[in-house]
């Protein structure tokens, strides 16, 4: 695997390299023909049941054709976005990074309306856009990324170029898009899921991912996963913030005020139970009725909502940032 090294673009091959990257290493998750070692206890317990969402076998009816990552821009998609966002700061490395990150333009405790606008132009971009959409979003965000690095003091190593990490964030991304599209539309089959897969590496290769890098098929992609979740460990610090995040302590009260609840409800309904437990997260078999129910009424009101104005968001997200790029105005 390698990576054309272009103007401003991290460099992975060469250590002299002012822009040289010493990445970490990544999740070992590609099956060997040699035996691995017998796992340590806790790794045994982690299964693919407690790093993924349940998605419940309800009926819904059948599907005039197998879904697409596009289908899942819907403005729904959204209800899961705080949990998603969780999930990502989960791992060491990238809750590091985001913690000690010296770009407070892009802080989303610091400016999380902002931070909800550049995170869904990538979104878009990563989904809807051109080769030319994707090149601009990708420098703009290697401008923010290129400030990102750990201290000689930071309690983990971590650079905001590695691809690892980034594949890890991306990962958390698709897993969102997934979730969210079979709680609304109806648990898929092995087919569709393969079928809606087919893509998704555009989340991680709008980064610095390589696309060799990406699992070729989705069962490819649980194994990554499985591995990867062993990073998703979430100290006291760590909790502080989330806590953080979990209230909306970032936006104002008269916000909180209405919301609150129901976003903490949703927040703690998407993420997967490895992830609960790690955030310290109260999570009854009454509450996964609850959401589960609430997701059922959703999706039967959902399919008498128009469809512009279910996507009419990220159709107005990617006007916007083809208008920043046609005018050279900052994207993130």
């Amino acid at each position: 695997m390698s990576t054309a090294i272009r103007p401003g673009e991290p460099n992975y091959v060469d250590p002299h390299s002012d822009s040289y990257v010493d990445e970490g290493a990544g999740p070992a998750w590609r099956r060997s023909a040699t035996p691995a070692a017998e796992p340590a206890a806790t790794e045994r317990e982690l299964t693919l049941d407690r790093v993924r969402l349940h998605i419940p076998d309800t009926y819904r009816s059948p599907r005039k054709r197998p879904a697409q990552l596009a289908d899942a821009l819907d403005f729904w998609m959204f209800a899961g976005a705080a949990a998603n966002v969780a999930m990502q700061f989960a791992h060491q490395g990238v809750a590091a990074g985001v913690m000690e990150s010296p770009v407070e333009s892009g802080a989303l405790m610091v400016h999380p309306w902002k931070r909800l606008r550049t995170t869904s132009a990538y979104l878009a971009v990563a989904v809807l856009g051109t080769d030319e959409d994707k090149s601009a979003m990708r420098e703009a965000v290697n401008v923010a990324h290129r400030q990102v690095r750990s201290r000689p003091d930071s309690k983990v190593k971590y650079n905001a170029f590695d691809r690892n990490l980034q594949m890890y964030v991306a990962a958390a991304i698709y897993i969102g898009f997934e979730d969210t599209h079979q709680l609304l539309c109806g648990k898929m089959t092995a087919d569709e899921l393969e079928a809606f897969y087919q893509g998704s590496d555009t989340f991680g290769t709008t980064l610095q991912v390589h696309p060799d890098m990406w699992p070729k098929t989705r069962a490819e992609f649980d194994e990554y996963w499985l591995e990867a979740c062993k990073g998703v460990v979430c100290d006291d610090e760590f909790r502080a913030y989330i806590d953080d995040l979990l209230h909306l302590r970032m936006v104002h009260w008269a916000v909180r005020l209405p919301f609150g609840s129901l976003l903490q409800f949703l927040t703690a309904g998407f993420l997967p139970p490895h992830f609960r437990e790690q955030m310290a997260i109260d999570w009854s078999a009454a509450d996964q009725r609850r959401f589960e129910n609430l997701f059922l009424f959703v999706g039967f009101v959902n399919r008498f909502i128009p469809k512009f104005i279910r996507f009419w968001g990220t159709n107005a997200m990617m006007r916007d940032v083809r208008t920043r790029i046609k005018k050279h105005r900052a994207l993130i």
